[in-house]
Protein backbone atom coordinates (compact mmCIF):
# COMPACT_ATOMS: atom_id res chain seq x y z
CA UNK A 1 0.00 0.00 0.00
CA UNK A 2 1.13 3.56 -0.57
CA UNK A 3 1.64 6.23 2.08
CA UNK A 4 -1.87 7.67 1.70
CA UNK A 5 -3.44 4.27 2.25
CA UNK A 6 -1.14 3.67 5.22
CA UNK A 7 -2.20 7.02 6.64
CA UNK A 8 -5.88 6.11 6.29
CA UNK A 9 -5.47 2.70 7.87
CA UNK A 10 -3.22 3.85 10.71
CA UNK A 11 -5.04 7.08 11.51
CA UNK A 12 -1.81 9.06 11.20
CA UNK A 13 -1.06 11.92 8.87
CA UNK A 14 1.27 11.49 5.91
CA UNK A 15 3.65 14.00 7.51
CA UNK A 16 3.72 12.01 10.75
CA UNK A 17 4.49 8.81 8.85
CA UNK A 18 7.35 10.52 7.02
CA UNK A 19 8.66 11.85 10.34
CA UNK A 20 8.55 8.38 11.91
CA UNK A 21 10.39 6.95 8.93
CA UNK A 22 13.09 9.66 8.93
CA UNK A 23 13.52 9.23 12.68
CA UNK A 24 14.22 5.51 12.23
CA UNK A 25 11.15 4.41 14.15
CA UNK A 26 9.79 2.23 11.35
CA UNK A 27 11.20 -0.95 9.87
CA UNK A 28 12.88 -0.46 6.49
CA UNK A 29 10.29 0.84 4.03
CA UNK A 30 10.74 -0.51 0.53
CA UNK A 31 10.16 1.63 -2.52
CA UNK A 32 8.45 0.61 -5.73
CA UNK A 33 9.63 1.16 -9.28
CA UNK A 34 8.46 4.78 -9.20
CA UNK A 35 10.32 5.39 -5.94
CA UNK A 36 7.16 5.55 -3.87
CA UNK A 37 7.06 4.02 -0.41
CA UNK A 38 5.39 0.62 -0.17
CA UNK A 39 3.97 -0.15 3.24
CA UNK A 40 3.54 -3.79 4.14
CA UNK A 41 1.73 -5.32 7.10
CA UNK A 42 4.69 -5.05 9.50
CA UNK A 43 5.15 -1.34 8.78
CA UNK A 44 1.42 -0.68 9.14
CA UNK A 45 1.41 -2.51 12.47
CA UNK A 46 4.29 -0.30 13.61
CA UNK A 47 2.49 2.85 12.52
CA UNK A 48 -0.48 1.81 14.62
CA UNK A 49 1.76 1.00 17.59
CA UNK A 50 3.61 4.32 17.37
CA UNK A 51 0.35 6.20 17.02
CA UNK A 52 -1.15 4.52 20.06
CA UNK A 53 1.93 5.18 22.18
CA UNK A 54 1.83 8.85 21.23
CA UNK A 55 -1.94 9.07 21.77
CA UNK A 56 -1.45 7.85 25.32
CA UNK A 57 0.99 10.70 25.85
CA UNK A 58 4.22 8.73 25.79
CA UNK A 59 7.05 11.23 25.32
CA UNK A 60 8.55 11.15 21.83
CA UNK A 61 11.98 10.33 23.25
CA UNK A 62 10.55 7.19 24.90
CA UNK A 63 8.71 6.21 21.73
CA UNK A 64 11.94 6.57 19.75
CA UNK A 65 13.91 4.58 22.31
CA UNK A 66 11.29 1.83 22.32
CA UNK A 67 11.27 1.64 18.51
CA UNK A 68 15.07 1.64 18.33
CA UNK A 69 15.19 -1.25 20.78
CA UNK A 70 12.71 -3.23 18.69
CA UNK A 71 14.56 -2.63 15.42
CA UNK A 72 18.08 -3.11 16.82
CA UNK A 73 20.23 -6.05 15.83
CA UNK A 74 20.10 -7.35 19.39
CA UNK A 75 16.32 -6.87 19.66
CA UNK A 76 15.70 -10.48 20.64
CA UNK A 77 18.00 -10.46 23.65
CA UNK A 78 16.71 -10.59 27.18
CA UNK A 79 18.36 -7.25 27.95
CA UNK A 80 16.63 -5.46 25.05
CA UNK A 81 13.29 -7.02 25.97
CA UNK A 82 13.76 -5.97 29.60
CA UNK A 83 14.46 -2.40 28.54
CA UNK A 84 11.38 -2.31 26.31
CA UNK A 85 9.33 -3.70 29.17
CA UNK A 86 10.69 -1.04 31.52
CA UNK A 87 9.71 1.73 29.08
CA UNK A 88 6.18 0.38 28.78
CA UNK A 89 5.75 -0.21 32.52
CA UNK A 90 7.00 3.29 33.37
CA UNK A 91 4.57 4.75 30.89
CA UNK A 92 1.75 2.60 32.25
CA UNK A 93 2.46 4.01 35.70
CA UNK A 94 2.34 7.57 34.34
CA UNK A 95 -1.01 6.77 32.70
CA UNK A 96 -2.41 5.41 35.96
CA UNK A 97 -1.28 8.50 37.80
CA UNK A 98 -2.76 10.78 35.14
CA UNK A 99 -6.07 8.88 35.26
CA UNK A 100 -6.20 9.38 39.03
CA UNK A 101 -5.47 13.10 38.61
CA UNK A 102 -8.20 13.40 35.97
CA UNK A 103 -10.68 11.54 38.17
CA UNK A 104 -9.99 13.96 41.03
CA UNK A 105 -10.43 16.91 38.67
CA UNK A 106 -13.67 15.47 37.33
CA UNK A 107 -15.02 15.07 40.86
CA UNK A 108 -14.19 18.69 41.59
CA UNK A 109 -15.75 19.80 38.31
CA UNK A 110 -18.97 17.92 39.16
CA UNK A 111 -19.03 19.70 42.53
CA UNK A 112 -18.70 23.11 40.85
CA UNK A 113 -21.34 22.27 38.24
CA UNK A 114 -23.85 21.40 40.99
CA UNK A 115 -23.23 24.76 42.63
CA UNK A 116 -23.76 26.68 39.39
CA UNK A 117 -26.83 24.66 38.42
CA UNK A 118 -28.44 25.64 41.71
CA UNK A 119 -27.65 29.30 41.01
CA UNK A 120 -29.02 29.16 37.46
CA UNK A 121 -32.25 27.26 38.18
CA UNK A 122 -35.36 29.41 37.71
Amino acid sequence: MNINEAACQSGLSVDTIRFYEKSGMLPKITRGKRGWREFHADALEWLITLGRLRTTGMPLADVKRFAMLVHARNANTKTAAAERLAILEAHQQRLRQRRAELAACETYLEFKIKIYRKQVKP
